[in-house]
């Protein structure tokens, strides 16, 4: 994902705008890993292989959420382990 793609990007859920982009991995204005965070509904989205996963609760894979939390649970913040997602770890 386009670091510049955060100056357009708004919560699906309540619109809310700006958001937080936690970077994983990237290089250069390529966001490989990462989450983009809602401060007003406290949800994340990540950023897989480029691509920023922002769908609405019922739409999201919860099996490749939870994969995805497992493997960075030691680097995300705290809120987004325990208050970003649908379901916690």
């Amino acid at each position: 994902m386009n670091r510049k793609l955060m100056e357009i990007l708004a919560c699906p859920i309540d619109k809310h705008f700006p958001l937080e982009l936690i970077e994983l991995t990237a290089k250069e204005e390529i966001i490989s890993e990462g989450t983009i965070f809602c401060s007003k509904c406290s949800r994340y989205y990540p950023i897989i292989e480029e691509i920023p996963i922002m769908l609405p609760d019922e739409l999201r894979d919860k099996n490749q959420d939870i994969e995805f939390l497992n493997k960075y649970k030691t680097t995300l913040p705290e809120k987004i382990i325990t208050k970003g997602a649908p379901w916690h770890l």
